[in-house]
């Protein structure tokens, strides 16, 4: 097994950005217990009307493990091809490869993954599978796999503009769950060798109350070299309100690695906070070890949580009144894309959102 610096990667090879044009993207079909209630039926209606949104302009390819491949070949039919890799939950992003390009061959890099945190405060105890799925779906892509040694990381928690900037949050990349092993300049180095960045910005938070220790992709995207979106809210009285301050103090007082100014996009947060019921406690069969739900708590929906596919934004959408007013910030930011919002909560109720169940193939 390769280690610290293991490529390294040269200069051509970079992480691109979101934006950029895909070949396909991976997702993971919804089935554990402890993350989507009552057998997954709603979930597993949501992530097929993705994937097919999704379908219209790239390939989807979707992981299953054998006892449920069929059944999620059946559903989604032609709008994707299923690959028989078994995974202890659904969240793509986290688990999938990040993949780098040079413009002719994609690879994909192989982090290691310990469930959010590991014995410090992961979310369940046994995740070999997600950790052994990255390099399963190079594999069968026919990928080659740039290993990170013991190098701990979630794709949800790294953002990349494809222009040498990466955007990342310290509540997360700092967490005593992740590397306590390295010092944050070491951490910014490992992120520049392996994903070809020159420079890398930390915001200090991500959404409250995100069990991911605050992932950047929930609450800072973005959009283009230069401009990004910030979960954002004028509520005083929210605990978002510091959170996303501080993050957009650190925005407007910092250059990407060109030398740009960033352009600021506000992105409210639902006006309503999006919380566990008594009925959705019902639904979940927790195991040992697993992070419990409860009633009334509060999840980390966010808006910035969208995906960028080829021809199309997927947004999630929480029955908020402020579900609107993302899809339109949204349709200004991408005006070549058809922006369209998806019903969300059977997926915040599993943890995450549609950036989190998606990992898109850079095309080459």
């Amino acid at each position: 097994m390769n280690t610290y610096r293991a490529y390294p990667i040269t200069d051509e090879f970079r992480m691109p950005g979101e934006f950029e044009k895909h070949s396909a993207t991976i997702m993971i079909w919804p089935v554990r217990p402890g993350s989507w209630p009552y057998g997954g039926v709603e979930a597993q209606k949501v992530f097929a009307q993705i994937a097919g949104e999704i379908s219209k302009h790239e390939k989807v390819y979707m992981l299953a493990d054998e006892v449920h491949a069929a059944a999620a070949g059946q559903r989604l039919g032609d709008t994707a091809e299923v690959l028989e890799i078994p995974t202890d939950d659904a969240w793509a992003r986290d688990v999938g490869p990040t993949f780098i390009t040079d413009g002719k061959d994609v690879k994909g890099i192989n982090w290691k993954f310990n469930a959010w945190g590991g014995d410090y405060d992961g979310l369940y105890l046994d995740y070999e599978n997600d950790d052994a799925a990255a390099v399963k779906i190079c594999e069968a892509l026919g990928r080659e796999v740039c290993y990170a040694g013991d190098f701990v990381l979630e794709g949800g928690s790294i953002h990349s503009d494809g222009d040498g900037t990466i955007l990342v949050t310290e509540s997360c990349l700092l967490s005593p769950g992740r590397n306590p092993h390295m010092t944050k300049s070491e951490i910014e180095e490992k992120l520049c060798d392996m994903l070809g960045a020159t420079k890398v910005i930390w915001l200090p938070h991500g959404i409250y109350n995100d069990e991911t220790n605050e992932h950047v992709d929930n609450v800072c995207a973005f959009v283009k070299p230069g401009e990004v979106v910030l979960a954002w809210t004028d509520d005083e009285n929210d605990p978002q309100y510091e959170m996303s301050l501080a993050d957009l103090q650190v925005l407007e007082n910092e250059t990407d690695a060109k030398g740009r100014k960033f352009v600021i996009h506000k992105l409210p947060i639902p006006a309503e906070p999006v919380c566990v019921t008594e009925e959705d406690l019902a639904g979940y069969v927790f195991v040992p070890g697993e992070d419990v739900r409860e009633a009334g708590e509060r999840l980390a929906a966010s808006y910035v949580n969208f995906y960028i596919c080829n021809g199309a934004v997927l947004v999630p959408q929480f029955g908020d009144v402020n579900d609107q007013t993302a899809i339109d910030i949204l349709s200004g930011c991408f005006p070549d894309r058809e922006v369209i919002g998806i019903p969300a909560l059977p997926i915040i109720k599993g943890g995450g959102n549609i950036h989190c169940i998606t990992q898109q193939v850079p095309w080459s």
